[in-house]
């Protein structure tokens, strides 16, 4: 780096301003400044395992904290992707030990869209429909955090995003599941519940 820009590590020392918040996968194949091409300072990352949002998370929820109330990001972007081991082991039905319990919250989502799912016979398209239902719940808990629901009751601009990332093209795909205030939350929270009934997708 220092070969092609002699100044990068001392810029870079000095600034942190990123308009992004990412909330990913573990996976080692999804790397979020690589994916969405942003250099060092302009995203701020959180990854766990199935880019889960859950409520009782002090991580995840300070992470989400930092990045809104101080570094005042725009846009807080879920990025699933298809194939994901996490949303793999949900669905199997098997025990893995300690995980199984991080992964209860992918169950439960399996088990609210049960007949949708079951009615896929190809085991992978049944995998990734749940990455994407998975990625809309984790949208909706962003956008029920008290941390989110302040910043828009105080006219803070933050979107909220739903993408999935393909690991076997390299596309995202915005699921077009996008927050931007307390009406969005609730005609999404509508639209996935109706999507339960009707077996539609999201």
């Amino acid at each position: 780096m220092t070969n092609e820009d002699p100044h990068f590590f001392a810029d870079l020392a000095d600034q942190q301003a990123p308009e992004y918040l990412w909330i990913g996968c573990s996976d080692s194949r999804v790397s979020a400044n690589t994916i969405v091409d942003l250099a060092p300072g302009e995203v701020f990352v959180h990854r766990n395992i199935a880019n889960l949002v859950n409520h009782t998370d002090m991580n995840c929820l300070s992470v989400i904290q930092f990045a809104v109330e101080v570094l005042r990001v725009k846009h807080i972007i879920v990025c699933g992707h298809y194939g994901c081991g996490g949303v793999i082991a949900a669905l199997e039905g098997q025990r893995h030990g300690l995980i199984d319990n991080w992964l209860r919250h992918i169950q439960d989502t399996a088990n609210q869209n049960e007949q949708r799912l079951a009615a896929i016979g190809d085991m992978s398209e049944r995998v990734n429909l749940l990455c994407e239902l998975n990625v809309g719940e984790q949208v909706i808990n962003v956008g029920e955090t008290t941390i989110v629901q302040e910043a828009w009751e105080r006219g803070q601009e933050l979107t909220v995003n739903g993408w999935i990332y393909g690991l076997k093209d390299g596309h995202i795909r915005d699921l077009d599941i996008s927050l931007r205030g307390e009406d969005d939350l609730h005609r999404l929270r509508t639209r996935i519940l109706s999507g339960r009934e009707s077996g539609a997708l999201i």
